[in-house]
C-alpha cells in the first residue's frame, strides 16, 4: 500500500482537502494523511466547503509533523512555500512534490468572499489531485519510489542517511544486516544515540553547531554491532544536498570488509597499515593489536629499540579509534630539563617563574578529548614520576604557580627504548608509576628481526623520497639489497631511511650499488664495506630448499639473501655441474 503525507503551514485546510480527495478516490491502494508544521483544528470555512462535495473533514485528527517521523511515506506534497522551506528530511527520504497554494484562510471581512476563496482553493486541490491520479503521476512517481527501494536495498553497501540534527532518515537492508539494528530501532533517532561514536570512529562532524561536511573516501574504521561484536568496514561520506544544492544532512556508505581483512592476515597480503610498512608475522600482530586497542581508552606502553617507529604506533593507536577526531600531542621527555618539562606538560600562570609573562596551557589540557604521547618516558625524573603518577590515577593536575586544580581526559600512550624493568630494579624508576603506563604493553621488533620487510621498506622509502625530486626512476641493485638484508642496523627503520637518502645523493644512474650507500659505522658488519655479497655454499642452500618445501622465494628469506642472488647461485651450480 502507497502512502502520501500533505504537509501544510497549520493543519487548517489545505492539507486536509487534499488527504480527503486522496483517500475519497482511492480503491485501498493508496493511503493519504495530513499534518501540519503547526498544530490547529480544521477550519470551519474549509469543512463547509468541502461538505458541498459531500466529504467530511472535521473528523480529521490535528497531526503535526513530529507526529508523522517514526511512520515511513513513499510520497510527500506541500501544500504551501512556507510549508516546502521548512519541510525536514523524513525517514526513508520519501518523493516529495511541492504545490505553491495561497492560504484560503487570509482572506478575511466578507463572509462571501472568504467561502469563493475557500471553493477556488477546493477545486484547485482537485484538479490537482486528480491529474496527479488521472494521468499517470502518482503512478509513476510510485514506481519510481519503489524501482529507488529495491536497488538500495539490494546493494551489498551499507547505506545510512541522517539530517542535519542528526536524525537517522535512511537504513537500508544492508546496514540492517551489518549493524544488526532494525529500521524501527533506528528510525528519526540521533546516530549517536544508537551508534555512540562509532559510525563515524570519533570524528563527527555534526557537532557544536559544525555542519560544514568534509567528504571522506574508502577510509576503513571498525564499527561495534548490536550483538557487541566488532565489524571492520570502508566508509565514505558524502552530503545530502537539497534542488538547490544546500547542505541537508550526510550519506554514509559502511562496506563490510571484515572477511576480506581477516583473509589478507591469513596470507599476509596486509603490507602496511596507518603508516606503518610491513608484512612480517611480528608486524601483523602489532597490526592486529592497534586494532584492539585503538577503540580502548587504557593506558599503553611502547617498548622498542629507537628508530623502530614507536611514535608511529602511537598515532595510529590515536588515529583509529574514537579519539582520532582529538589532538594527538606527542612530548619528548627526554628532550627537556624537569623545569621545563613540567611547565611543557602542565602548563604555567603568568609570573610562576622567568619568562613566565603569560599564562600557558600545558599538554596534558591541549590533548583532552585525545591523546598524550609521552616519548622517552624511561628519562624522567623521579619527582616528575610522581607528578605523573597523580594524572594517571585521578586525572588532575595544577600548572607550575598555580594552587587551581585542573582535570583532563587525555588518552596516555608512552614509549621507551630503555628496560624499564632494570630501570626499576636500579631504583631509577617507579614500579606503581610503570603498571600504571603499562596496563597494555606493544613490543616492537627491531629491523633485524624482520628482515623480509627490508625491501619492503627500502622500496617504499625510495619511492617517497624520489617523489618530487624530479628525476628518472631509480631501483636498488640486487647485490645492494644484499647488503642491506646482512646488515644489523642498530638504527633501525630511521637508519634505512638514511642510508636511502645518502645513497641517491651519490647515484647519478638507474640503480643503486654498493657504492652508494654510506660509509662503514659502528654497527656494521666490516664485510659489507666491500660490496660483496653474502656468500652461500651448497649446504645451507640445500637446508634452506628443505625447509621452504622447495619455496626458492621462501628459501631466500631464510638465508637472508635476495631471491636475484638466490637464482644466481642456483644457476651457477647448474653452470658448473
Amino acid at each position: 500500500m502507497a502512502r502520501i503525507l500533505f504537509i501544510g503551514t497549520r493543519h487548517e485546510a489545505r492539507s486536509q482537502m487534499a488527504e480527503a480527495f486522496v483517500n475519497a478516490r482511492s480503491d485501498g491502494d493508496i493511503t493519504a494523511v495530513s499534518a501540519g508544521l503547526e498544530a490547529g483544528g480544521p477550519h470551519p470555512l474549509a469543512v463547509r466547503v468541502m461538505g458541498e462535495l459531500g466529504l467530511a473533514i472535521s473528523d480529521r485528527p490535528a497531526r503535526t509533523i513530529a507526529d508523522c517521523v517514526s511512520e515511513r511515506y513513499d510520497l510527500v506534497v506541500t501544500v504551501s512555500s512556507r510549508a516546502a522551506a521548512a519541510c525536514p528530511l523524513l525517514p526513508g527520504n520519501p518523493l516529495r512534490v511541492d504545490w505553491n497554494l495561497s492560504d484560503p484562510a487570509a482572506v478575511t471581512g466578507n463572509e462571501e468572499l472568504a467561502l469563493e476563496t475557500f471553493r477556488h482553493c477546493r477545486d484547485e486541490i482537485q484538479r490537482l489531485v486528480g491529474d496527479m491520479m488521472d494521468r499517470g503521476y502518482l503512478a509513476a512517481m510510485l514506481q519510481a519510489r519503489r524501482t529507488e527501494g529495491l536497488v538500495l536495498d539490494n546493494i551489498e553497501e551499507a547505506i545510512v542517511a541522517h539530517d542535519l540534527q542528526r536524525r537517522i532518515i535512511h537504513f537500508n537492508r544492508a546496514a540492517q544486516r551489518i549493524t544488526g539494528y532494525t529500521w524501527d530501532e533506528v528510525v528519526y533517532k540521533d546516530c549517536h544515540e544508537v551508534f555512540p561514536g562509532n559510525l563515524c570512529g570519533g570524528r563527527c562532524q555534526f557537532q557544536d553547531g559544525q555542519i560544514e561536511i568534509e567528504e571522506v573516501t574508502g577510509e576503513q574504521l571498525d564499527i561495534t554491532a548490536k550483538d557487541g561484536s566488532v565489524v571492520h568496514v570502508k566508509r565514505s561520506l558524502r552530503r545530502l544536498l537539497d534542488a538547490a544544492g544546500r547542505t541537508v544532512g550526510a550519506m554514509l556508505a559502511l562496506q563490510d570488509i571484515t572477511s576480506e581483512r581477516l583473509l589478507a592476515r591469513r596470507v599476509r597480503e596486509t603490507q602496511s597499515f596507518s603508516g606503518i610498512i610491513g608484512k612480517d608475522e611480528k608486524m601483523q600482530e602489532v597490526f592486529d593489536l592497534i586494532r584492539d586497542l585503538a577503540n580502548s581508552d587504557v593506558p599503553v606502553l611502547i617498548q622498542g629499540e629507537s628508530g623502530t617507529g614507536k611514535e608511529l604506533v602511537a598515532a595510529a593507536i590515536h588515529n583509529e579509534g574514537a579519539r582520532g577526531g582529538h589532538l594527538f600531542v606527542p612530548v619528548n621527555c627526554g628532550a627537556l630539563p624537569e623545569s621545563l618539562l613540567e611547565s611543557e606538560l602542565f602548563g604555567h600562570v603568568r609570573g610562576a617563574f622567568t619568562g613566565a609573562i603569560r599564562d600557558k596551557k600545558g599538554r596534558f589540557e591541549l590533548a583532552d578529548g585525545g591523546t598524550i604521547f609521552l616519548d622517552e618516558i624511561g628519562d624522567i625524573s623521579p619527582a616528575m614520576q610522581v607528578k605523573l603518577l597523580r594524572v594517571l590515577q585521578e586525572g588532575a593536575f595544577e600548572r607550575v604557580g598555580s594552587e587551581e586544580t585542573q582535570r583532563t581526559d587525555a588518552r596516555v600512550i608512552s614509549a621507551t627504548n630503555k628496560d624499564l624493568s632494570a630501570e626499576i630494579a636500579g631504583g631509577r624508576f617507579r614500579e606503581d608509576l610503570y603498571y600504571r603506563l603499562s596496563v597494555v604493553p606493544v613490543w616492537l621488533p627491531p629491523l633485524r628481526e624482520r628482515r623480509n620487510d627490508i625491501p619492503l621498506l627500502a622500496n617504499h622509502v625510495l619511492r617517497q623520497t624520489l617523489t618530487g625530486a624530479r628525476r628518472d626512476p631509480v631501483s636498488i641493485a640486487p647485490e645492494t639489497m644484499d647488503i642491506m638484508l646482512s646488515y644489523e642496523w642498530p638504527g633501525n627503520v630511521r637508519e634505512l631511511q638514511n642510508w636511502i637518502q645518502f645513497a641517491l645523493v651519490k647515484c647519478k644512474g638507474p640503480m643503486i650499488m654498493p657504492e652508494h650507500l654510506p660509509p662503514f659505522r659502528p654497527g656494521a658488519h666490516p664485510r659489507m664495506r666491500s660490496g660483496r655479497r653474502r656468500k652461500l655454499d651448497v649446504d645451507s642452500v640445500r637446508s634452506a630448499l628443505r625447509q621452504a618445501g622447495g619455496n626458492k622465494v621462501r628459501a631466500a628469506e631464510l638465508l637472508g639473501v635476495s631471491r636475484a642472488t638466490l637464482y644466481r647461485f642456483l644457476n651457477e651450480i647448474v653452470d658448473a655441474g
